[in-house]
């Protein structure tokens, strides 16, 4: 029986940065996942690095601190996956008024220790270009800054550094039960083709929706939280507007929706807050919610999307932690941590965020290492960029360097790869010397030497890893083009993982 120091299960952005923090103080982590990387919530996000504006309205002024300066820190630790991105707040007076949106915009100017991004101002749509798209009826808003980020490479970006320190990541392997024993848990894992059991000294459940089932049901123990299921939806359609600025829309029902530019080609808006319950793999983006989503942006755009533009939709289940309140849109984003030491010790995580990941990853290893009584005093150091992030430049300048590397590769291409895998691009592209080189073309700027990259090098075992996860070439790609490379991949890619 293979013996490890932690098991941690879950393999979103909680599960990975905790068993990266706990490599880092040089534990043996074996982290498992039932599905892929980041399949689940991690991967189902509105995409961004915030702090949370409309948190203020509900006195979340701790988290909102919290994501405010952690926006800072990962904009540093990872430039090629998180960039400034401009939001504009049309100002209905109906909704709130200007005072109450001046002052929350002075707070999310000055709670966190802004230093690299502008302050927030107010703007005259009919003398700026932002107002362009909106109905001629909107005079005034506001501007303020958040980031954008590539949510699932930012969870597999974790998983290799998780890697590159010692510890072991197992996609596709569920955690059947755990055996609570005096000096740790025997962990019964299975996989599609076998089972077997690891002994951990600790266990780490960071299960997402599946917090409270893997506590109830494959610990058996009793827990004093619960989780409230809220589930989150967004569609994709054709651009609306140019320009690389984002929308934060206001709603009658005291909620926002954004609308974010999004591969080049279109528009992100999201998202939905809806109470859910059953399988929260099973959650899906109803056709109720795409027309709420579209009449969300009737108020505002002089050409708002129809439910028949919709391209692309997806849901999340965000694992809320239960604190009572009534409407979903109120539950608290905030995480608890909970470690119970009255046998070999076990840290749950309930709740939490994108944007405060790091911290309470941090928080977390700190509780667990206190429990294992290991010396955690490292963990809070200076944080390290993660892999492909130490470009060392304006990623505008890093592109203009990747372009002179490979001028034959075509820019829209070269852009998406730069910003996926920052200065691992190199390893992604080592060898070739020409498109010949990348070897089969799968559309959407897709080839096969990638391919065999993520599968070899980034726990890609499926099409839809590849084409929804690890990039979004399937949103580029005709039907026809998925299918060839579903078709495709099980015969030409997967012995490579062996």
């Amino acid at each position: 029986m293979r013996e490890v120091d932690v098991l941690v299960v879950g393999g979103g952005i909680n599960g990975v940065g905790i068993a990266n923090h706990l490599a880092a103080l040089k534990l043996d982590v074996l982290l498992v996942e039932q599905a892929d990387l980041a399949s689940a919530t991690s991967s189902a996000s509105s995409k961004l690095i915030h702090g949370g504006l409309r948190y203020l309205e509900y006195g979340e002024f701790r988290l909102v601190r919290e994501a405010l300066n952690e926006r800072e820190v990962l904009l540093g630790m990872a430039p090629h996956l998180i960039w400034p991105l401009t939001f504009v707040l049309p100002h209905m007076a109906h909704l709130r008024p200007a005072w109450m949106i001046r002052a929350g915009l002075f707070l999310y100017d000055h709670l966190g220790g802004r230093k690299r991004l502008p302050a927030s101002r107010s703007i005259q749509f009919q003398r700026h270009a932002y107002g362009e798209p909106l109905m001629s009826s909107i005079h005034k808003g506001f501007t303020y800054a958040d980031c954008w980020a590539d949510d699932a490479r930012l969870v597999v970006a974790n998983a290799i550094q998780l890697r590159e320190r010692g510890g072991e990541v197992r996609t596709r392997t569920k955690l059947i039960r755990a055996q609570r024993m005096s000096d740790g848990w025997v962990c019964t894992l299975k996989t599609t083709s076998e089972t077997e059991q690891v002994k951990a000294r600790a266990l780490v459940n960071a299960g997402g929706p599946w917090v409270s089932q893997i506590v109830s049901e494959q610990l058996q123990l009793p827990s004093r939280d619960s989780i409230r299921m809220v589930k989150g939806s967004h569609i994709v359609v054709p651009r609306l507007h140019d320009g690389p600025q984002a929308y934060i829309l206001q709603q009658s029902d005291q909620r926002i929706v954004f609308v974010l530019p999004y591969e080049h080609e279109f528009s992100l808006i999201g998202t939905t807050d809806e109470a859910y319950e059953g399988d929260p793999a099973q959650a899906s983006c109803s056709d109720e919610e795409v027309s709420y989503l579209c009449n969300a942006l009737a108020p505002y755009f002089k050409h708002p999307p129809d439910p028949r533009d919709v391209v692309w939709r997806y849901s999340g289940v965000r694992p809320l932690h239960d604190d009572d309140a009534g409407n979903p849109s109120a539950v608290s984003r905030d995480y608890v941590l909970r470690l119970d030491t009255s046998g070999a010790p076990v840290l749950s995580v309930f709740g939490g965020k994108l944007t405060t990941y790091r911290q309470l990853s941090m928080q977390a290893a700190e509780m667990l290492g206190e429990a294992m009584q290991i010396p955690v005093h490292a963990i809070r150091q200076a944080p390290e960029n993660l892999p492909g992030g130490d470009i060392n430049c304006e990623f505008e300048s890093f592109l203009q360097q990747c372009a002179q590397r490979w001028p034959w590769l075509d820019a829209p291409v070269l852009q998406r790869m730069a910003h996926q895998y920052g200065s691992r691009l190199e390893q992604v592209l080592s060898g070739a010397h020409d498109v010949a080189d990348l070897g089969e073309h799968w559309g959407a700027g897709l080839y096969s030497r990638e391919v065999a990259y993520l599968v070899v090098h980034e726990w890609a075992s499926h099409p839809d890893d590849v084409l929804w996860r690890r990039t979004k070439c399937g949103l580029h790609m005709g039907e026809l083009a998925r299918r060839r490379f579903t078709d495709a991949f099980t015969s030409h890619f997967m012995p490579l993982a062996v």
